[in-house]
């Protein structure tokens, strides 16, 4: 079946572009790859109505999976849970299941570098574990922060962690078997070609004829940089269940966009 998400990537850091977001290509590329469908990626500030208001916005179009990441730390400005809670309109609350996950993360960070591991669960530590009413803490393998989980009628929204090796732990422990699940037999199949002596405006006329010929299979040019002479390269992706033979479907594209090429005058470097 089709399955749609939509990610939401929470920091300052990000739109000031003090910091590349990795995060949402890490996830699009990962998302992709088990045969979903990424349909928008939102970039906010660290702010509770921007949070609450992204969540909602992107539940109205109805996705399978929301995901977040950011914003899940012990400082002033990692207001994610608040945002959350705003947008479920529950009451934030310490969830004890949280808060031993905070614990015993703290634990096992002192036990490996041979500290006192009597732990004070400070103000800051606390915060990592006040989560909106109703939600399921998720198992941060890596760090202190838990994700949170919550089934919002058909759509399940996940935050996670912004620190990267947290966000992708969470991930390919938690979400990936159940995009894998949902996803069922569908797959992500994807090649790519390099042309050389033609221009991409005489490909386009070229990309719609072999699309419209090879239905769901699409046809992106990429222009690189040449000094001399035009150098393009063809992205070409189908996402289909096995049994429709996928790849069978874009080598036929391919090799009837390097015909239509090479016929035009282009010559593909890269062959079907």
């Amino acid at each position: 079946m089709t399955v749609d998400i939509e990610i939401i990537c929470i920091g300052n850091e990000l739109l000031i572009g003090k910091i590349q977001n990795t995060n949402a290509h890490w996830l699009a590329i990962k998302a992709t790859q088990l045969g979903a469908i990424v349909r928008r990626i939102t970039v906010i500030q660290d702010n509770i109505p921007d949070i609450a208001a992204a969540i909602n916005e992107a539940k109205a179009r109805n996705p399978q999976f929301i995901i977040t990441t950011g914003g899940l730390g012990p400082t002033f400005d990692d207001m994610t849970l608040q945002g959350v809670a705003a947008a479920l309109n529950r009451p934030i609350e310490v969830s004890f299941v949280a808060l031993e996950m905070v614990k015993q993360r703290t634990i096992q960070y002192l036990k490996k570098r041979r500290l006192p591991t009597e732990v004070e669960m400070t103000p800051p530590r606390v915060k990592m574990a006040r989560f909106p009413k109703g939600t399921e803490p998720v198992t941060n393998p890596v760090g202190s922060a838990p994700g949170l989980r919550v089934d919002m009628g058909a759509t399940v929204l996940f935050v996670l962690p912004g620190v990267p090796i947290e966000m992708e732990a969470i991930f390919t422990e938690t979400i990936e078997p159940l995009i894998a699940d949902m996803v069922g037999e569908s797959v992500f199949c994807q090649r790519s070609l390099f042309v050389e002596d033609i221009f991409e405006s005489r490909l386009a006329p070229l990309i719609d004829m072999v699309m419209k010929d090879n239905v769901g299979v699409y046809i992106k040019s990429h222009p690189i940089r040449s000094e001399s002479k035009p150098h393009l390269e063809l992205h070409l992706t189908i996402c289909s269940d096995q049994k429709n033979n996928p790849s069978e479907k874009l080598n036929k594209a391919a090799k009837e966009i390097a015909t239509l090429i090479e016929s035009s005058g282009g010559r593909v470097v890269v062959e079907p």
